[in-house]
């Protein structure tokens, strides 16, 4: 089985999160992070994304924050959002293979059901794991309950991430970690996980995999 977070690994939404954190940040008159501020938390929940960011809010400006800034990555953002090149013909070949897939990642249901749906690939995942469902990463609760639901070895798992998050979850689940080069984090970051291998295109992983 092969699982993929989303952001920065599958879509280049990278710089639409960080934009729209911003300008959610900055309309509700709240500390503005720097955009390497803003990459470091992806691939959380928006829960934990926001106490690792902005611990001082409190409940109401939380709630707030969290309705402004889906407003913006929803709406109003003008950074668009593109599949990765290379990432759907990596989905459909991994498919040919019979490799199982699946997505864990920092969205929640609502947002991964959308993006499922707009990119057309949601026919390709066998199973899928948000926050909703499972603790936030790198708690590897995501990627064991989908070894359960598909009936997978965590050792026979790989799981393709763009954050430090995906990799630690990836080796606390007993899974092996292979880390993507082009989404939110430095190779030099991703490589304190000590994963199998780093990928600079989607189509790389078929060099790595079994």
């Amino acid at each position: 089985m092969v699982i993929f977070d989303w952001d920065g690994t599958l879509m280049d939404s990278v710089d639409r999160i960080v934009d729209s954190w911003q300008r959610a940040a900055t309309e509700l008159a709240l500390r503005v992070p720097d955009g390497e501020e803003i990459r470091s938390i992806i691939g959380l929940s928006i829960d934990a994304a926001i106490e690792a960011l902005t611990p001082e809010l409190d409940s109401q400006q939380n709630q707030a924050f969290q309705h402004q800034y889906r407003q913006w990555y929803l709406q109003r953002s003008q950074v668009e959002t593109p599949l990765f090149d290379g990432a759907e013909e990596l989905l459909h070949t991994l498919k040919r293979r019979g490799y199982q897939l699946a997505v864990a990642t920092g969205k929640g249901r609502p947002g991964l059901e959308r993006v499922l749906a707009q990119s057309g690939l949601g026919a390709l995942f066998d199973a899928s794991r948000t926050p909703t469902e499972a603790a936030s990463k790198p708690n590897p609760e995501m990627i064991l309950q989908l070894c359960q639901q598909l009936r997978c070895d965590p050792a026979a798992a790989v799981m393709v991430g763009d954050a430090l998050f995906d990799l630690e979850m990836a080796n606390r689940a007993g899974a092996v970690g292979v880390g993507v080069s082009y989404g939110a984090s430095s190779v030099a970051k991703l490589q304190q996980a000590a994963p199998r291998a780093i990928i600079h295109h989607p189509m790389e992983l078929m060099d790595v995999l079994p």
